[in-house]
């Protein structure tokens, strides 16, 4: 009797564990499940969301090309959206709660950057043969920069041999050359991304320096010289030294240039050489960078867009995601 009695109890505590554990399991599946919708829901979010922000920056410099002059830092496009609840530009209805709270915890920011404020690597490549001017500047960066004259020489070899990339976005100037058999373990498709330029044996330290310098657009362009950098300023312009891009900076802060001839004026360098294949005042790429937070998530997107007249179409789009800040 008491072994039969023992063996009930025995078979009625695995009976509780077994069914506290499919409860449990059965829980925490039901929880994912809410986790996977909720994260699901949020991206779905954000995609509208960054879809709208980016057809608002659009908008922004469709409006400027409509008003017409230079490009210069002084413009609505160049002033950057802080940090900024997204409740501030819903006109949400003020009975509807629910969508108030929700819009409180979604942070929206965002940049929009002249891409022609920097040296433009498919510059250095004109029919098949790396353009002097380009290389000058480049050059000059690197020397200013501290980097490795190996490094550019090895990238300018390869850049030579480069092969346009097949996924449309062709760099006008890249050469499709007849490549030797000593050659062919050089030959790489042309790098469309800055991080892509290790392609071309530059390190992970110099591509790092050079990202706020150097971009890679479709096609050959200018430096504007009302957004660059002093830096990328003096790379570019034969006859000046660094003072002589911060003087030109310093000035062009306070006034705008016009045109093209203002850049000696100002500069007060009338031998400096300005042409208008190496500089110019307006631009028509830029790269448009979005941030938006909701809760615990952070969302970031950047766009290269192209402007000509009134028509700004997107080349392309880049999205990471960052990871949940921890909890406190």
């Amino acid at each position: 009797m008491k072994s039969q009695r023992g063996a009930a109890i025995l078979t009625a505590m695995l009976t509780v564990v077994l069914v506290a554990s499919l409860a449990s399991a059965t829980l925490w599946q039901q929880w994912r499940a809410v986790e996977v919708e909720a994260a699901e829901r949020e991206r779905t979010q954000s995609t509208w969301i960054l879809n709208g922000a980016l057809d608002w920056a659009r908008l922004i410099l469709r409006e400027d090309a409509r008003k017409g002059g230079p490009d210069h830092l002084a413009e609505p496009w160049a002033v950057p959206l802080a940090q900024a609840r997204l409740s501030s530009f819903l006109a949400a209805d003020p009975s509807d709660a629910l969508a108030t709270d929700a819009a409180q915890e979604a942070f929206l920011s965002g940049q929009i950057t002249d891409l022609q404020s920097r040296l433009n690597v498919a510059n250095l490549v004109l029919g098949g043969a790396i353009d002097a001017p380009s290389e000058r500047a480049f050059t000059r960066l690197f020397e200013l920069l501290d980097l490795p004259d190996t490094e550019l020489a090895l990238m300018l070899n390869k850049l030579r041999l480069a092969q346009p990339a097949p996924a449309g976005a062709i760099v006008a100037g890249a050469p499709v050359v007849a490549v030797s058999e000593s050659d062919a373990a050089n030959v790489t498709l042309w790098p469309q991304t800055i991080d892509q330029l290790a392609w071309l044996g530059l390190s992970a330290r110099s591509i790092a320096v050079l990202r706020p310098f150097v971009t890679i657009l479709p096609e050959r362009t200018p430096v504007n010289l009302n957004t660059a950098s002093a830096e990328v300023i003096y790379a570019c312009v034969e006859g000046f030294d660094l003072a002589d891009a911060h003087r030109l900076v310093q000035a062009r802060n306070a006034i705008h240039l016009a045109a093209l001839n203002d850049a000696s004026t100002l500069s007060g360098k009338t031998a400096a050489q300005f042409n208008t294949a190496l500089h110019s005042v307006s631009s028509r790429f830029f790269e448009v960078r979005g941030s938006l937070r909701i809760d615990q998530s952070t969302v970031q997107e950047q766009s290269v867009v192209q402007r000509d007249g009134l028509d700004v179409k997107t080349l392309s789009r880049q999205r990471v995601a960052s990871p949940p800040a921890p909890l406190q």
